[in-house]
């Protein structure tokens, strides 16, 4: 399975992009939000840079103890980025704005701008349910995903 994160918008507290399945064809998933860019790494402040990483699932940790609880139906363990330079435990989770993340991916079924605003996207709880069990199946049967950044953005 390969999934692509579209960067189309860098502003001071966020970036906004779009989440897609690239397996086959372009089928597009959700909205995304992460930290904003910077040239230098500034902690829980920056988002990953562009590139392509690996996904497995995280079976630790306070994000898994909590969707394990919450989510029992779904939950296999936490969509974990891969391998990202200079970053550790980067997952794909739930939250709205730049103060829900510390580097990780976060998603959404709607957007809210972020030139004049913070940057918000909404519906978070169902996106996630939504994209969660195909690539959590994906993983689970050995197949390899990926997630590939493309800054889109004018950084």
């Amino acid at each position: 399975m390969k999934l692509e994160v579209l960067r189309f918008s860098s502003q001071a507290e966020s970036t906004l992009g779009l989440l897609f399945d690239v397996t086959v064809g372009r089928k597009f998933l959700c909205f995304t939000l992460e930290d904003e860019y910077r040239t230098i790494k500034k902690f829980s402040e920056t988002r990953i840079p562009a590139g392509e990483y690996r996904i497995s699932l995280r079976k630790e940790g306070e994000h898994h103890e909590r969707y394990k609880k919450n989510m029992p139906d779904i939950h296999k363990g936490m969509l974990w980025i891969r391998d990202v330079p200079n970053f550790e435990f980067i997952l794909i989770h739930i939250g709205n704005k730049d103060d829900d993340t510390a580097g990780c991916l976060l998603v959404g079924d709607t957007s809210q701008q972020n030139v004049t605003e913070e940057g918000s996207i909404g519906a978070s709880t169902a996106a996630y349910r939504r994209i969660y069990p195909p690539i959590a199946r994906a993983v689970e049967n050995g197949e390899t995903v990926s997630i590939k950044y493309v800054d889109g953005d004018t950084v």
